[in-house]
């Protein structure tokens, strides 16, 4: 976790506003390098008690949800449906790490919400991540949801394309074969169709769609250069249910 752990101290750090709160942060510096059952027991603590700015509780339920232990997954969780997305990805990081068999469920449950879909990215690549029995009907149920013209969360919908190609489970071939009519999601869709070992789709305007050979270029607008962002949602209510 250790690179992870310095980018999410390093941004932290940033957003101290007080000579408390500096000192607060340098003490749970000082637990997650102890790596001690005491040290835990205090981190463990700190999610529960009151007054705790949001940082410290999150630099708590890093440490403790990379170490494995499952008092951080209520934390990690609601962070993983945080309005800010880089908060999402730190704890998408941890609970991969946790090893609790609610993560899935969770995880599942906050990309098929529909009203929480602008907050969905990370959830749907901690279910690809995770390979679950949960994470390919999630995420089928996800795309499917957004194959609709001019979705402002095609980036979402992506991340489910890309998912299901990882996952190599041919449940996903009708909804991917539907999302190769979708410009921004048409190169990713060829793919993961071919990773499952399909190769000719219609495609929007009624040619096969297939994987480029090893001389052929890929087409233009692939998923990994996908360029563009419809209007993005600005931050939206409270990730607390």
């Amino acid at each position: 976790m250790e690179d992870a752990f310095h980018e999410l101290t390093d941004r932290v750090r940033a957003e101290l506003r007080s000579p408390q709160d500096l000192v607060a942060y340098e003490r749970l510096l000082g637990l997650a390098r102890k790596n001690s059952p005491a040290g835990r027991e205090e981190l463990a603590q700190m999610l529960v008690a009151v007054e705790r700015p949001l940082w410290a509780r999150e630099i708590a339920a890093f440490i403790l949800g990379c170490a494995g232990d499952r008092r951080a997954f209520e934390t990690l969780v609601l962070l993983l449906n945080y309005r800010d997305p880089v908060r999402c990805a730190t704890a998408a990081h941890a609970l991969s790490r946790l090893g609790d068999p609610r993560t899935a469920r969770a995880a599942a449950a906050l990309a098929t919400n529909p009203l929480r879909t602008a907050y969905a990215l990370h959830p749907v690549r901690l279910l690809a991540e995770l390979r679950a029995p949960q994470s390919v009907p999630a995420l089928v149920a996800t795309l499917e949801r957004l194959l609709t013209p001019h979705n402002p969360y095609w980036r979402v919908a992506l991340a489910c394309v890309e998912g299901l190609g990882a996952l190599g489970d041919r449940r996903a071939v009708p909804a991917l074969s539907a999302a190769v009519a979708h410009p921004r999601l048409a190169a990713a869709a060829a793919a993961s169709l071919a990773r499952l070992g399909v190769h000719d789709v219609p495609g929007r305007d009624g040619a096969g769609a297939r994987e480029p050979g090893p001389h052929e270029p890929g087409p233009e607008g692939s998923a990994a250069g996908a360029g563009g962002d419809d209007a993005q949602p600005g931050p939206g209510p409270s990730a607390r249910r």
